[in-house]
Formats: structure tokens, C-alpha cells, sequence
């Protein structure tokens, strides 16, 4: 008997795991994105991280007017701790993640759902569309149709943003960390064996680049891949260093910009 698609499967829930720091400012565009999904099985925990703006305020809103809007507060602990609360939360069978100032299409979660009925993977990606604050579309992010473990080593080609992953994979968390995003998805990917992209080249999510981000210190950003490499992932020295020049390769390309 051929397999349901999630997306028509009453037992499926996403759980959308948002950490909320500070965000008054474009909280509700995140958060009405995920609402709007037309996959609407699913369940947006947002986690206020201590927040001292109306950010807790526009939660509580936001769980008042919507069911499906788990809101939870706690101490400031940084984004890491944030997720790892919102995992601990999460009830669904899918795992999801959105930065409280980025955004999907409506139909990113449905489209990747049907990906992985599709293909039987178990992680899933899609291209994306890095946007400044000022509105600009800076470049567009397509990555590879699919990815194993040795290919996420060279770069992180799931936008965290992106990523969907079925939680029979078994329980994960994030450290806390440079690039926590990045070694969150190898390990995903790893325990999967590989992740597949949404055919097409339409973003269905949207990265806000903030002025000044930490993400933006490029130096700063090396020295955390070369610490992932060599203490989180045991390479050697020389396999190591041949990746570097991957990720530095594939960190240019990423930021090639737009052209009209």
C-alpha cells in the first residue's frame, strides 16, 4: 500500500520552534507566516528569551488569538537554549525552526512535506532569499538537491530557516556555540544519511541581514568552522584544512548578489 503524503495525514503536527529575543519589531511578520501555512497542522512555540521590549506582550497576543501558539518565557540563556526549550516543548512528529525576524512562503511547509513523502527522506531544505533591512534582496541561496554527510562538511547548505526533519530520527539539541546552526544539521543529516531540497529555485524563506550581525565578522566565523572540524567533528589536520577551502568557496558563492 502506498504511503500517505503528511500533508493529507491527520497524525502528522509540525512543531515551529521560534526563539524571541527582543523582537517586537518583526515578531509578528515571523509568526504570522508560520500561521499562514497551508499546511496547517501545526503547533509555533515561541520561547521569549528574556526579553526586555513588548516582545512578551505580542506572545501572549499571539497565543490569545491562535490555538496553535504555545508561548513560554524563561531567563535570558542565548538562542541555543532557547531552541533546546523549544524542543523539549515541541509535540509534533516534524521539527521545524524560524528566527523571530525572518519569514516563509505560505507554502513551504506543505511543498517540503510532500518532498519527503516523495523521497522517503527524513530531512528536507529549500532554497532561500537573503533580504537587507532596508528591503533589498542581496542574494539568493539554492542549494544542492541533495546532501549527505561528507557534502554538509564542505558548507552548511541547510538554511536553518529551512530545515524540516522527522523526529524518528531520534532527539537532538543545540551547543551552545559559533555556528550551533551548522552542527545541529550535521548531525541530522548524518544520522539520516542525507537531505533532500524542494525542486525549484523559488525561495520559500526569507533571511533578514542585519547590519553589524555577528554572522557578518567573517574572521570570527573561520575560527569557529576550524573548531567545529577539528573538536566537535574529530577530522584530521589536512582534512580539516581541504574542507576550510570548501566552506570558504561556498561562503563567497552564497553571498554572490542579486542581479537584475
Amino acid at each position: 500500500m502506498a504511503a500517505r503524503s503528511p500533508a493529507q495525514d491527520a497524525d502528522t503536527l509540525v512543531s515551529v520552534i521560534m526563539p524571541v529575543y527582543n523582537a517586537e519589531q518583526t515578531l509578528r511578520r515571523s509568526a504570522d507566516s508560520v500561521l499562514a501555512q497551508s499546511f496547517g497542522q501545526l503547533e509555533l512555540i515561541l520561547i521569549d528569551d528574556g526579553s526586555r521590549d513588548g516582545s512578551a506582550a505580542i506572545v501572549e497576543e499571539l497565543a490569545r488569538r491562535d490555538e496553535r501558539v504555545v508561548a513560554v518565557r524563561q531567563p535570558n540563556g542565548g538562542v541555543a537554549a532557547a531552541r533546546n526549550t523549544g524542543l523539549r516543548a515541541a509535540r509534533g512528529t516534524h521539527i521545524a525552526f524560524l528566527d523571530s525576524d525572518d519569514w516563509w512562503e505560505p507554502s513551504k511547509l506543505e511543498l517540503q512535506l510532500a518532498r519527503m513523502r516523495e523521497t522517503g527522506a527524513m530531512v528536507c531544505y529549500a532554497s532561500y532569499q537573503r533580504v537587507a533591512e532596508d528591503g533589498r534582496l542581496l542574494s539568493k541561496v539554492s542549494p544542492p538537491l541533495e546532501v549527505d554527510y561528507r557534502r554538509m562538511l564542505g558548507s552548511n547548505h541547510i538554511g536553518n530557516l529551512t530545515g524540516i526533519y522527522d523526529r524518528r530520527l531520534g532527539e537532538a539539541s543545540f551547543q551552545k556555540m559559533g555556528h550551533e546552526d551548522y552542527v545541529f544539521w550535521l548531525d541530522r543529516v548524518r544520522r539520516a544519511g542525507s537531505a533532500v531540497r524542494v525542486p525549484g529555485d523559488a525561495p520559500l524563506a526569507y533571511y533578514l541581514v542585519r547590519n553589524g550581525s555577528v554572522s557578518a565578522n567573517k574572521l570570527r566565523a573561520a575560527g569557529w568552522q576550524w573548531r567545529i572540524y577539528r573538536q566537535v567533528e574529530g577530522l584530521s589536520a589536512p582534512r580539516a584544512a581541504w574542507y576550510m577551502l570548501q566552506y570558504i568557496r561556498h561562503a563567497l558563492w552564497k553571498r554572490k548578489p542579486v542581479t537584475t
